[in-house]
């Protein structure tokens, strides 16, 4: 994201391509600082909120930024993976950026206040937000600049370095700003509008750095359709993958009680932050694979080979970790009233690994290859049996039924997308031995 660097182009085809491109790896530790941010930081904030909010406290705050992270997927629409996918296509056109730009951010506008006005009116109707107008609010300020952040578009630049070092930088801000507003159990609120600093820094200055990069141009609503189209199956995607991804505390929250809710946000959000490790070697290979499935097919295979390879690896040995050490994560993390949530630890544990199968073969062998209705259709299936599932499972077994409806969405995801990646290759070498 930095203003004077420039595009590294890519390797010429006679020359011996490296394990992986410099540019990839500089952007896979990038994306760690993003990840470290997202994900560790906040980790890092479990013991104190644990602690200081108790377990119905912590609780209320897994509901609301479950339902925050719902209205994140809505606005983002899917731009991240379609956006960034459009971005690095034409990477080298300042003025097809700057329309994509523009049209992206048109659309989530639209998107955002569609998704805000809908989450006012159904707060009436949820008992777990009844009297707490202030965590509502901080929840959907947080919402709207998660969001909004253009990581898509540097993402497809490969630039990413600046806009990792502006978020890691606000998460620190926001850490220690917990430590000093957050005391007790009614500060729920202020630790919900804490996080939302973050993403406010993220947005104002990756939107300035964006169109400085691009050719500006005016709102178009042709701009909009165009994107939101090329989106469509993304946002599908991601729309369906967030019922069984993120949206599940807020499920449980619909008919259980908040203790419950902060048993299993706990654990989900344990389990979600160790499988975010691995996030950083798609994201930094997506776009790059993307580009290269349009002009170099091998090296866009080796790439996306290698990278399946890591990620399914480092996956197996989070999954392990978690499932031999959570009798210590969960004590150490969120305290001994957090005991029950060490069973949901156990169920969970294996997410690592069926997300580095799920991510592997959709973001470096599907999509890039402009398999998008399947993918959809895919997280879809899943997303209905999740439904289905949580409120017969998590209506009887209440935190620990709801881990096992995640776990048995996740499985069925992670085994679909293997196996269409693996008839994907079969095809490919069987086209190579009849050409």
């Amino acid at each position: 994201m930095e203003e004077t660097a420039t595009i590294a182009h890519l390797p010429p085809a006679a020359a011996k391509p490296r394990f992986l491109p410099d540019l990839v790896v500089k952007n896979a530790f990038a994306l760690y600082g993003v990840q470290i941010g997202r994900k560790l930081i906040p980790l890092a904030s479990i013991p104190y909120l644990a602690r200081v909010l108790g377990p119905e406290g912590w609780g209320e705050v897994a509901f609301v930024t479950a339902m925050a992270e719902l209205i994140v997927i809505a606005i983002e629409f899917g731009f991240n993976l379609s956006a960034t996918r459009s971005i690095a296509r034409f990477r080298n056109d300042p003025v097809e950026r700057g329309r994509i730009t523009m049209g992206v951010l048109t659309a989530q506008s639209l998107l955002a206040a569609t998704a805000l006005s809908v989450a006012i009116i159904a707060s009436r109707f949820i008992p777990i937000l009844h009297n707490r107008g202030s965590l509502l609010l901080a929840g959907l300020v947080y919402a709207v600049f998660q969001g909004f952040i253009p990581l898509w578009y540097f993402q497809g630049m490969e630039r990413i370095r600046l806009a990792a070092a502006l978020e890691l930088g606000a998460k620190l801000v926001a850490l220690g700003a917990l430590f000093v507003f957050v005391h007790f159990p009614q500060d729920a609120w202020r630790a919900m509008a804490i996080q939302a600093l973050s993403p406010v820094v993220s947005v104002v200055a990756g939107v300035y750095l964006a169109f400085r990069g691009s050719v500006f141009c005016r709102p178009e609503w042709g701009l909009v359709t165009e994107v939101v189209r090329e989106g469509w199956h993304m946002f599908m995607y991601r729309s369906a993958e967030s019922l069984y991804g993120v949206g599940n505390s807020f499920l449980l929250g619909l008919y259980a009680s908040p203790i419950m809710v902060g048993y299993f946000g706990a654990s989900e959000k344990i389990s979600k932050a160790a499988a975010g490790l691995v996030n950083p070697i798609r994201e930094s290979l997506y776009p790059r694979v993307s580009h290269l499935a349009h002009t170099d097919p091998a090296e866009c295979t080796r790439l996306a080979r290698i990278g399946t390879f890591l990620m399914v690896s480092f996956g197996l040995v989070l999954s392990l970790t978690l499932f031999l050490f959570a009798h210590t994560i969960i004590p150490v993390l969120m305290g001994q009233a957090f005991d029950p949530a060490v069973t949901v630890l156990k169920i969970l544990s294996p997410l690592p690994l069926l997300l580095s199968i799920t991510f592997s073969s959709g973001q470096l062998w599907l999509l890039p290859r402009r398999h998008d209705r399947l993918v959809s259709h895919i997280v879809f299936r899943a997303a209905f049996l999740n439904l289905i599932l949580s409120f017969y499972l998590g209506r009887k077994w209440g935190h620990t039924g709801m881990a096992a409806t995640v776990l048995i969405a996740e499985s069925v995801v992670a085994g679909s997308m293997l196996w269409n990646t693996l008839r994907l290759c079969r095809g490919k070498q069987v086209q190579q031995a009849t050409a």
